[in-house]
């Protein structure tokens, strides 16, 4: 039979000085180390001994002379006797709140895209919303510039004040908003700075209204604060955008939280100034309700559209949390900054959070972000010609799935996506493949059959449309245009008659 390891704990103390060991205490550092036994000696004084469960008859004579007084006393029944060890179970569940978390539904499609380029599949990948453009040289340069200086150390919590100042520049010059750097908290990128400020506002059971389609974290982190998001479809007739009538018919003494997001990810539409003084309107009815307007995508816009800042509106500085950050105007994704501008209260109450969480953004990265606020108006020459780059592509693919059957399109007014409704091909039949029954299985088909990957719709709250990436080079776009639309075409109607399409809401 197999001996199981025991472990004994032994001795306390440190010894009695230079008269040798206090009685009944292990002298340190001498371990005792019979023949066959292990101490471990990391922690003293207490140490533990690990032996076989069944001891040899003699052990006690054997070891006699080796054991001090009182260091290690053990009944002779015991040292005969096989020692059973119960297994204890580990409690392996999770906290409620993080089961109630929806997984990312493109982590799939991303995980099986990623692995067949690692497998030498030429997978065209047009689900990654980053610019394809290196980080501009001056503002590298800086961050280079602060490592060689040793500008490397921990900054404030809110970050620094060269910084937040900024920031207060820029948007008094850009947005017409005043703010005082104490009214700014510069976060690890612009997710942390929406999530901490739905975790400080938001009580358990409060509202959070969301339009549809959204970002695919809004909901999530909603939850995360035990917050309940309500969706408010919006129609592509209508460019996505929130319908007033139904946002007021919505409101309830719950709704804490709405959140706006202009240009917007997933479709890039651009919410007019008009509308958004409608929306105003009805939120200063409302004395709980505030507004989260998320704003980074706000330089890549496309004339004649223009970018109105909701903190901007009468009577909205006090209700409004902008968010906005470095990571898409400025291709500074991986510097990982953001920041938020509102209401000192509800600042400090988000700053407290980081100041228990993440602490202060990167130094280097801090540094990086003055210089890009150095670069002019709205990014200067830089950031001009990255727009200009996405909308010749933008302008490519509009006029390319516009000659594709079946296809409807909301032209983007900012950002760089198209977000494309496809449900006329929902039904039909792809050789080897199956049905196509919604914006999921469209994306995996694509990914199988043309080898390009996209983002279903369906993550983004609307099932009839995919999302398309065009920050990628204009040949690129090309081939993968051309894939899709030869996809596409191959497609069969399916001719088993009668199947439900739940998802988009009708029956073929």
């Amino acid at each position: 039979m197999a001996a199981t390891p025991l472990r004994v704990q032994v001795g306390g103390g440190t010894g009695g000085g230079d008269g040798g060991p206090t009685k009944g205490v292990a002298s340190h550092p001498q371990p005792l180390r019979p023949p066959g036994l292990g101490v471990s000696s990391d922690s003293y004084p207490f140490r533990s001994i690990s032996f076989p469960s069944r001891f040899p008859d003699d052990f006690s004579q054997r070891y006699s002379d080796d054991c001090k007084p009182g260091l290690l006393t053990i009944a002779r029944a015991s040292m005969t006797s096989l020692i059973s060890v119960e297994k204890i179970e580990i409690d392996v569940t999770l906290s409620p709140r993080v089961n109630s978390v929806k997984p990312s539904k493109t982590v799939a499609i991303t995980d099986q895209a990623t692995a067949l380029v690692q497998a030498g599949v030429p997978v065209i990948r047009l689900a990654a919303g980053e610019p394809d453009f290196d980080t501009p040289a001056e503002i590298a340069e800086a961050g280079v510039k602060a490592i060689r200086e040793g500008f490397t150390r921990y900054t404030p919590n809110a970050g620094t004040l060269e910084l937040r100042t900024a920031i207060c520049h820029k948007l008094k010059e850009e947005n017409g908003v005043s703010y005082t750097p104490d009214q700014v908290l510069v976060s690890n990128g612009a997710k942390q700075s929406i999530i901490q400020a739905v975790l400080a506002v938001c009580s358990p059971g409060d509202e959070v209204i969301i339009p549809a389609p959204y970002w695919v974290s809004y909901p999530e982190m909603a939850r995360l604060a035990d917050a309940t998001p309500v969706i408010l479809p919006t129609l592509i007739s209508e460019n996505f955008l929130l319908d007033p009538k139904l946002l007021e018919s919505t409101l309830t003494e719950k709704s804490r939280l709405l959140i706006l997001c202009s240009p917007s990810n997933p479709t890039g539409s651009v919410y007019p100034r008009k509308l958004l003084e409608e929306i105003a309107e009805i939120v200063a009815k409302h004395p709980r309700l505030l507004v989260l307007s998320d704003e980074i995508y706000e330089h890549i816009i496309y004339a004649p559209a223009t970018h109105t800042s909701f903190s901007s509106l009468p009577g909205m500085w006090e209700r409004t949390l902008t968010v906005n950050g470095f990571s898409k105007a400025f291709a500074m994704t991986g510097w990982r900054l953001g920041y938020l501008a509102g209401p000192k209260h509800f600042v400090a109450a988000c700053g407290k959070i980081q100041s228990q969480t993440t602490s202060g953004a990167s130094s280097i990265s801090q540094k990086a972000a003055v210089a890009a606020l150095g670069l002019g108006y709205a990014g200067g020459e830089a950031v001009s010609m990255m727009v200009k780059a996405f909308k010749e592509r933008r302008d490519y693919l509009v006029q390319g799935f516009r000659e594709l059957e079946g296809v409807k399109i909301s032209e983007p007014q900012g950002a760089f996506y198209l977000f494309l409704d496809f449900s006329s091909y929902y039904g039909l039949e792809a050789e080897g493949f199956g049905i196509i029954d919604g914006s999921e299985s469209l994306c995996r088909y694509l990914l199988d059959k043309a080898q390009v990957a996209l983002v279903p719709g369906e993550a983004f709250g609307d099932d009839g449309c995919i999302r398309i990436s065009y920050a990628e080079s204009l040949d690129t776009l090309k081939e993968a245009m051309e894939r899709i639309r030869n996809a596409i075409v191959s497609l069969k109607r399916c001719r088993c008659r009668g199947i439900v399409l739940i998802k988009v809401g009708f029956y073929q």
